[in-house]
């Protein structure tokens, strides 16, 4: 927007009639100036680095490979009798198939001129872009992907291996959750959590490393649950305070907006995913295998691409659990 000029219609006017201005910025003489500062861009956050292991991230060559992963047996324990034969076993172990199969690219051109008559350094701020991207739209893919690939005694209106009797909600009667003093067809947030937590440990799940992935708005409930007393948490200071929604029955909580949600994941509208469970459960492996910077063929310019190849699994049904839940 230029700077407003006195013209004709100021009083008293001071350019002749039909004037309306000094026309130095039209012509030229008064240079447009771009600010070097840009204007910050914010990201969704993303879970999968704290909720997945990667033990086999190391071991990826090419888009299109298979880790293969071999797993425990289970021995049987069984009766003895005196003077009896002993009934010979040869445990065999699984072997489940890890496939980097899915794989994602950017590519971006920077005209020569473009380049040198800038003074942004535009090249790095796409790159730094581009990494940020990529971590958005695979956390998308694979919280989309791992839903409804736990144990079936880990999610449903009757989960639990032991009791059998948890409702986690499926799609179409979710789990109505509220802050606090739930009405008739709804439950307290922590109870939902609470319950979460049952699941795993009737599955025998290890209490320390256990995580729970829940949407901003049910973080939310939690900070006006009864945990907004501190001696509740355990922490120095309420979490209305510090922000920070910490842990809650063992499972340290992240918030995302990646989670599935509505028809676009699998759900009804207004109905949402919410996953507990320990790193065990779920392996990610993911690589660059290239990154570079060429010349174009058809335009003088630098042409910076990359490629990254991933895969995950369920590799531990019974160390995940989920739950599908919407406001009350």
């Amino acid at each position: 927007m230029a700077f407003p000029n006195a013209g004709a219609g100021t009083t008293p006017p001071i350019w002749p009639t039909g004037s309306t201005s000094n026309n130095l910025a039209s012509t030229g003489f008064i240079p447009q100036i771009w600010s070097g500062k840009l204007v910050e861009k914010f990201y969704a956050n993303t879970v999968l680095a704290a909720i997945s292991n990667t033990d086999y991230e190391g071991e990826i060559r090419n888009q299109g490979d298979t880790v293969k992963i071999r797993t425990k047996p289970t021995v049987s324990i069984k009766d003895y009798r005196a003077d009896g034969d002993l009934e010979i076993e040869r445990p065999t172990g699984n072997v489940l198939d890890l496939n980097i199969d899915k794989g994602k690219y950017f590519a971006l051109a920077l005209d020569d001129v473009m380049e040198i008559q800038s003074d942004l350094n535009i090249m790095s701020m796409w790159a730094d872009d581009a990494s940020q991207q990529f971590k958005i739209t695979v956390d998308t893919d694979v919280l989309l992907g791992i839903k409804g690939a736990c144990s079936a005694q880990n999610r449903g209106a009757t989960a639990g291996k032991i009791s059998g009797n948890i409702n986690l909600g499926v799609t179409g009667t979710p789990l109505a959750v509220v802050a606090n003093s739930p009405g008739v067809g709804q439950v307290d947030i922590l109870d939902a959590i609470l319950r979460m937590g049952q699941v795993l440990d009737e599955q025998n799940i290890p209490e320390d490393g256990r995580w729970l992935v829940l949407p901003v708005w049910a973080a939310y409930l939690i900070k006006r649950s009864e945990l907004r007393q501190a001696y509740l948490t355990g922490d120095a200071v309420t979490p209305l305070r510090n922000g920070r929604v910490g842990q809650v029955d063992r499972f340290t909580l992240y918030t995302s907006n990646l989670l599935p949600n509505g028809v676009a994941g699998g759900l009804a509208a207004g109905e949402y995913m919410m996953y507990a469970g320990h790193s065990h459960g779920l392996t990610f492996a993911s690589q660059f295998t290239k990154v570079e910077t060429i010349r174009s063929e058809r335009s003088f310019s630098n042409i910076l691409r990359g490629l990254q190849v991933y895969g995950y699994k369920m590799v531990d049904g019974i160390a995940v659990s989920q739950a599908v839940i919407t406001k009350a």
